[in-house]
Order: structure tokens, then C-alpha cells, then sequence
């Protein structure tokens, strides 16, 4: 089994921070990688996460997810890459020992708990059923991009947090951000 470090293109890594998928795909980037291989996913200068190879789709290259840290990920400057000309490189087995090891986030036993997550909005509507396919609407109209998502630990709605794009917004307008 080989070891490997992949640069995920921003557009993905968008998708990637806002949506939970068991897999991640990456054009063009079944090359060299082998299925079970072992893989760094590499963004802006970090590893976010630990991958497997599952297989090659054509020029396409499918990793499952073994190990996130999105919201915590690992500096990858000891891999030296240029993320300008290289998409995969492979990585010395230590050093990719020391930066897998070095991931905390999902997928490792006990690190999860029970969270609330919420969208309200105000909608006038007739009836109990029109007032949700308005708010499908909307939600599918919004998206991510605009629509604030509240969430805090189940208990403790005083930790409530709003989320935009998968990152914690401020939304109070009297205060600055």
C-alpha cells in the first residue's frame, strides 16, 4: 500500500465543507493512486483529512473518507508541495504516519456528540402544508450561501451558534462582525 497526498481543487473543497459525503471525487486524479492506498487530502496549505482509495472512475479518482478534520486541520508544510503545479504526490511513510496521527475530527471513536441543528423562518401561508412547501422553497432557493443555520449542543441552547458557508457568522446586526 502506497501513500499519497491529493490537493483538492477549492471549488470541491466548497462542496466538501458544506455538505457530509462518504466519498469525495477528484477529476483527473486517479493517476498513480491504486485502490486501498492511503491518502492525505491537502487544501490551502493543510491536511484536512485522511482518505482510502476505493477506486478510479475512468480519470477520476474516489476517496473514501477514513478520518475528518475540516475544522481542524494539520499544517502539510513538512510535504513541501506546490499546489500551482502538483495534484498528487506521494509521502514518505513516517511522514504521513505523523500527519494522519495528527487528525483529530470525525471518525474517531467517542469524538462524537449530540447536536441541534436548526432553520427558522417566518412564513405566511394559508395552511400548515403550503407554509412547508414554502419553506422547501426557500431553503432550496437560499442554500447555504445565505440562509443562517443554527446550531449548539443538545442541552445547552445557550452555545447556540449561526452558521453561513460552514463557518460561524455573526448574526446580530448591532453588532460589528
Amino acid at each position: 500500500m502506497a501513500h499519497w497526498a491529493v490537493i483538492i481543487p477549492a471549488d470541491r473543497w466548497a462542496t466538501e465543507r458544506l455538505f457530509h459525503h462518504d466519498t469525495v471525487t477528484v477529476s483527473g486524479g486517479a493517476g498513480p493512486v491504486e485502490p486501498d492506498d492511503e491518502v492525505l487530502l491537502v487544501v490551502g496549505g493543510e491536511v484536512v483529512a485522511l482518505a482510502h482509495a476505493a477506486k478510479a472512475d475512468g480519470d477520476d479518482l474516489v476517496l473514501a473518507y477514513l478520518r475528518r478534520a475540516f475544522d481542524e486541520p494539520v499544517s502539510a508544510a513538512e510535504l513541501a508541495l506546490d499546489e500551482d503545479d502538483l495534484r498528487i504526490a506521494p509521502v514518505d511513510p513516517e511522514v504521513f504516519r505523523r500527519l494522519a496521527g495528527g487528525l483529530g475530527g470525525s471518525g474517531r471513536a467517542g469524538g462524537k456528540k449530540t447536536w441541534l441543528v436548526s432553520v427558522a423562518l417566518p412564513i405566511e401561508a394559508a395552511t400548515p402544508a403550503e407554509a412547508v412547501r414554502q419553506f422547501w422553497s426557500h431553503v432550496e432557493e437560499l442554500g447555504p450561501g445565505e440562509l443562517p443555520t443554527y446550531v449548539w449542543p443538545s442541552g445547552d441552547e445557550l452555545a447556540m451558534q449561526a452558521f453561513v458557508l460552514g463557518q460561524e457568522a455573526n448574526q446580530d446586526p448591532e453588532e460589528e462582525d
